[in-house]
């Protein structure tokens, strides 16, 4: 468990080798966090991109990118918010805690994979500048609508990285056994993979905390709806990341080891716009469950609403018209 921890202080290291925070060569950031990411199933260039427009648009609706939140339509749930499909069908027949239970399992446990798959809480835009509808934003192929076309190589650089890998681990199981690559990779991976969602998470939602359409969206505004919160010993083991995040998203390239001054200092500046919640960080995940599920749209000021809060069962048409008969 200890070994898993202290991955998720190299992944933070690979962090601010993609943001230049690492060194001041360019080379070299590439090169240790190159290393240090696809080590941990990261493609570490393709990320590299979708990390920085995630701080060019953060909490924008619309071109925001990583724990963009869904709609009410997206959820399952009608104009008055009823619960109509799917996933809100889903909570329908979980009840409120086993639903926020779920949350907690597909943000930790399959969270991070799915996202980079293109399968949930990517944006809404691709880097062509037009609605991505139906396509796919993974981060693994060189012609993903997520990237432009002048980075592909860099892309084709990070899969093949992720596929040398992935072959690996497959030879290391047929030679020694699934179960020693299990215990000795696939266990701290998934532990590291939990503690990185568990900080974006945190870092960008809490119903007090909005989401900008792009009619109220500023930088400076998204880069202030981010939240700081104690984590405690592993403040120490990942470098900060949670503690420090505001002021890392208003100096994107300032090292780690100065982001406690810098908080410091931001802190006293901003004075009621920074955003700190002393809650201990299990009871805010608890929270954070139970309360940010979806926004009603995606233009204006949104804040997020909870599935919890609408009303019960599913309401057909057809079983309408003909009550109104």
């Amino acid at each position: 468990r200890y070994g898993r921890t202290i991955l998720t202080g190299h992944w933070v290291l690979a962090h601010e080798c993609g943001h230049n925070a690492f060194s001041s060569s360019r080379l070299l950031n590439d090169c240790v966090g190159y290393v240090l990411h696809q080590a941990l199933l990261v493609p570490y260039f393709a990320w590299q991109y979708s990390h920085a427009k995630h701080h060019r648009r953060t909490n924008n609706l619309v071109d925001g990118e990583s724990h963009v939140p869904s709609t009410k339509e997206e959820n399952g749930l009608g104009p008055n918010g009823e619960k109509i499909s799917h996933y809100a069908m889903l909570h329908e027949w979980m009840g409120d805690g086993f639903f926020a239970g779920f949350q907690i399992f597909t943000h930790l446990v399959i969270g991070w994979p799915i996202y980079l798959m293109g399968l949930a809480s990517t944006g809404r835009i691709g880097a062509d500048g037009k609605p991505l509808g139906s396509d796919v934003p993974d981060h693994y192929r060189p012609y993903s609508r997520m990237f432009p076309s002048r980075i592909k190589h860099k892309i084709l650089a990070s899969t093949v990285g992720i596929l040398g890998l992935l072959g690996l681990l497959t030879k290391l199981s047929f030679d020694h056994g699934f179960l020693p690559v299990a215990l000795y990779y696939w266990g701290p991976y998934m532990w590291t993979n939990a503690w990185l969602v568990l900080y974006t998470w945190l870092q960008h939602n809490d119903p007090s905390v909005p989401q900008y359409g792009e009619d109220e969206w500023t930088w400076v505004r998204g880069a202030l709806s981010t939240i700081d919160r104690p984590y405690w010993i592993f403040d120490y083991f990942h470098h900060k990341i949670g503690s420090t995040h505001v002021a890392h998203h208003l100096f994107h390239e300032m090292p780690f080891y100065k982001a406690d001054v810098a908080t410091a200092a931001v802190k006293e500046f901003l004075g009621p716009l920074y955003n700190y919640d002393p809650t201990p960080f299990p009871v805010a995940m608890w929270r954070v469950a139970n309360t940010c599920h979806y926004v009603d749209s995606i233009d204006g000021i949104q804040y997020p609403r909870s599935i919890n809060d609408s009303p019960p069962g599913l309401v057909k048409p057809e079983d309408s018209k003909a009550k109104r008969a």
